[in-house]
Order: structure tokens, then sequence, then C-alpha cells
């Protein structure tokens, strides 16, 4: 099970992260947020308020919606080749 230990704002809508493997990297979410109520993290200053929740143990905004860490691991990684297998196998790629 993946964990994020870490996340914080840096620009737009892109998260200085890492993770309970160790790897660190920065997630641009800006995909995620074109659908249903994530459009509600097109507002930077919200977007900006992002924590960890230790129970999840994944990141979360305070009016409620979270990310699952595996995607935001995919936002951080997605150009690793090393990690190109796992993400198909977690459906991110065909």
């Amino acid at each position: 099970m993946l964990h994020i230990k870490q996340a914080r704002y840096l620009r737009d809508y892109t998260l200085a992260v890492e993770f309970d493997d160790g790897r660190r990297g920065e997630a641009d979410l800006s995909a995620a947020l074109n659908q249903g109520l994530f459009q509600a993290l097109r507002d930077t200053a919200l977007f900006a308020q992002v924590s960890v929740e230790p129970e999840l143990n994944t990141i979360v905004w305070p009016n409620g919606l979270d990310l699952a860490p595996e995607y935001v691991y995919f936002a951080a990684f997605k150009n690793d080749p090393d990690l190109q297998s796992q993400f198909k196998r977690w459906g991110y790629l065909n």
C-alpha cells in the first residue's frame, strides 16, 4: 500500500510530494481538475491548502476532496521508465 508522507504546494496545480517508498517528486495535478467535484480545486487559493491526512495517508483539501496516493504517484513519476509496468497494472497507462 502506497502512502503520502508529505505534500507542499509549489505553484499553479503542482505539489512537492514525498512517499513512504522514499521517492520525492513534483506532481502536476491539473489533469485531475477537469472533472466533476475536482473542478472546485481550480481555485488556486483552495488548491494551495492541501494537507496530508494521517489516517488516509493521502492528500486532502478543506472541502473534503482527496486523491488516491497511486494517482499522485503516477502524476509525479509518469515519465520514469522503471515505473511504466506498474502504472499499466494500476490502469493509468494502456
